[in-house]
């Protein structure tokens, strides 16, 4: 495990839209090791291992994480936010925020009205974004811009990455900036030895916000890959009150999630528990009827059509600031890559049969 590498990606501030911090660490690993890497107009990140080789690879992780987005700043200094991907705002109440300025990172704190103040009638009902605030201190507008922040400042929860027991972490940006780790780990194990194939990882751009596929339809588009993997972070089941009839069954430490329908092609999933039974690699199956709510939605259908595979790390309290994962997990994530890219041959074919 790249531990220093991990936590410096973690801890990198970059909401949808705005990933550049995620990206500049991100690429200077990259460039360590990898043949090429280039960045796109969007934000998407691209580092090649044996570029002339065949068939060609994507492995897509996606870089950004949900945040905040100023769209007020009041006369008394308060700064009122709408959402950057998918909130629940009862985990924002008291929270501490670190806001993107021009002049660089300022803290601020989330308020809300106190609870002896809140009618009792009224104490029980879920807050909402509208009902939250920013406060960084400041006693009006022009000291707020005076601090060089402005309406559109982006902002994430400050909560960096934490070990806890075993080999458990938790971080506000586990989705998914470990995605974007682990497709650059399995980047790392391929430079060592590729294969014929040729392996692109990207760390792509806007997911969170991705409703017509973010950057990671461009860059497929861009990239003509041959077969392309997609990891992301689905619901550990292993946790109080969650529907195992409906999810499956997934625990932290139980190994990457591969995922079966939609957007999944039968072919590279077959292929996927080939490498991950020969590699000794545990895992367990999930279904996905209508769609995966992933980046493999927007990369299966680029072009005349991707073959396309959906492997998930487990993860707790996903959209809070403490999200929780095994690093056993990325680290079999990333091996279990590694090993369907070596597996693969120039006359591949994926049609269904």
């Amino acid at each position: 495990m790249n531990l220093e590498f991990l936590e410096k990606l973690l801890n990198a501030e970059g909401p949808s839209g705005f990933e550049t911090r995620p990206a500049a660490v991100w690429r200077a690993e990259a460039e360590r090791f990898a043949a090429e890497v280039r960045t796109d107009v969007h934000g998407n990140v691209v580092a090649g291992v044996n570029p002339g080789g065949g068939p060609r690879v994507m492995l897509a992780g996606h870089l950004d994480e949900i945040g905040l987005q100023i769209t007020h700043i009041d006369e008394e200094g308060y700064l009122y936010v709408d959402e950057v991907g998918g909130w629940d705002p009862q985990v924002l109440v008291g929270q501490r925020v670190r806001i993107l300025g021009r002049d660089g990172t300022l803290p601020g704190v989330v308020g809300k009205k106190a609870i002896h103040l809140i009618p009792a009638d009224e104490r029980s009902k879920a807050s909402r974004i509208k009902d939250l605030w920013v406060d960084v201190g400041a006693s009006s507008r022009d000291e707020v811009l005076k601090l060089g922040l402005r309406v559109g400042d982006p902002m994430v929860v400050d909560a960096g990455l934490l070990r806890l027991a075993g080999d458990r972490v938790v971080s506000r940006a586990m989705d998914n900036r470990i995605g974007a780790y682990v497709v650059l780990e399995a980047l790392r194990l391929l430079a060592e030895d590729p294969g014929e194939a040729s392996a692109f990882a990207v760390a792509t751009a806007q997911e969170e916000i991705g409703y017509q596929g973010g950057g990671a339809r461009p860059v497929a588009y861009a990239l003509q890959p041959d077969v392309a993997l997609v990891v992301d972070v689905t619901f550990s089941t292993d946790v109080p009150d969650v529907p195992k009839k409906e999810l499956g069954e997934h625990t932290i430490g139980g190994g990457p999630v591969l995922t079966r329908g939609s957007a999944a092609h039968p072919v590279v999933f077959e292929r996927l528990v080939e490498a991950a039974e020969a590699e000794e690699i545990p895992f367990t199956i999930q279904a996905a009827p209508k769609y995966t709510r992933t980046d493999a939605d927007a990369i299966y259908l680029v072009r005349s059509g991707v073959p396309t595979g959906l492997v998930s790390v487990p993860n707790r309290y996903m959209h809070s600031p403490n999200e929780l994962v095994s690093l056993s997990d990325l680290d079999r994530t990333a091996r279990l890559f590694a090993a369907f890219v070596r597996r693969l041959t120039s006359d591949v074919d994926f049609t269904p049969r």
